[in-house]
């Protein structure tokens, strides 16, 4: 499997009492495809899986499944602390034909790279499917190193990697010495850096509510090998990068964007709250003035 374009991690909208909206969730399955993104990612932090039970995260994933069909791809998140629950969700996908699953580090045990390593490996057994690593310390407290990557390496399985290390170095490793691993962006604000090193796909949350914006620019650097528009592209994007990360906000940022777009989202799960009026206003501010600046730059 070829990993190609903008693979959005769709939001879980949720109603006040905590429940699952599921006309919501099908709602903005369709309106992504219809936006144009290249896949869809069931299962991600953005989707708010750490907050979910194992029951609810299975049958989240079939309903995603049966209401993209054969549409665009479906990778679905493998994430969880106990391997039992990993090894569920890829079992899962296998059984509801998703294209891929997504591998990350079990988060709090911080495992030796040769633990993770054979963490990953008893996923992959249990779905045999394409899978697309997902590296982000910050959040898993590990690194997939050098020798993580040389032992998974030994199934052709894992096919792709979403780098969220943050560290430009990441980058030009995998570049270099893991060619036939595809390279995937998972640091939003890296994005013009990781097509100028031959990444052909961008997991990106902000695609939820800005998918047009987001596909531009990889069409732009990818696509059209333009790094003049790429880095216009990318300048206006910045913006919105800080402001989706700064004091931690991100989901509550990507929910409210949905919801200025006409799509209910409700509010996160606890712990998180949902944005107040300031940071409201902000990313309002920001996500008008994107909108117009790149507008500008397609029309040109």
């Amino acid at each position: 499997m070829k990993f190609e374009g903008i693979y959005t991690p769709v939001i879980t909208p949720y109603r006040e009492d905590g429940s699952i909206d599921r006309d919501a969730f099908a709602a903005m399955i369709e309106h992504l495809i219809g936006a144009g993104v290249h896949g869809l990612i069931n299962g991600g932090s953005t989707g708010e899986y750490y907050a979910q039970s194992i029951e609810e995260r299975l049958e989240l994933a079939t309903l995603a499944r049966d209401v993209i069909g054969d549409r665009v791809p479906l990778v679905v998140g493998t994430v969880a602390i106990r391997l039992e629950d990993s090894i569920r969700m890829a079992e899962h996908a296998a059984k509801i034909g998703a294209a891929a699953i997504l591998v990350g580090s079990p988060p709090y045990a911080v495992p030796t790279e040769r633990e993770n390593a054979l963490n990953a490996l008893a996923i992959d057994r249990a779905a045999d499917l394409p899978i697309m690593l997902y590296n982000y310390p910050g959040r898993m407290g590990v690194n997939m190193g050098e020798e993580f990557l040389d032992r998974v390496c030994r199934s052709s399985n894992f096919r792709a990697i979403k780098e969220s290390s943050g560290d430009i170095n990441r980058v030009h490793l995998l570049a270099r010495d893991y060619p036939h691993i595809q390279l995937s962006c998972g640091m939003d604000d890296q994005a013009l850096e990781f097509f100028a090193w031959g990444a052909r796909s961008w997991v990106c949350g902000g695609s939820n509510f800005l998918p047009a914006e987001h596909i531009a620019l990889w069409r732009a650097c990818a696509v059209e090998g333009n790094f003049d528009k790429g880095r216009r592209i990318m300048s206006a994007l910045l913006p919105l990068m800080r402001v989706l990360e700064q004091g931690g906000k991100f989901v509550q940022c990507i929910k409210h964007g949905c919801e200025m777009n006409g799509f209910f989202a409700g509010p996160p799960r606890p712990p998180l709250k949902p944005l107040n009026k300031d940071d409201k206003r902000q990313l309002e501010q920001v996500v008008r003035v994107l909108r117009r600046a790149v507008a500008e730059i397609e029309a040109e």
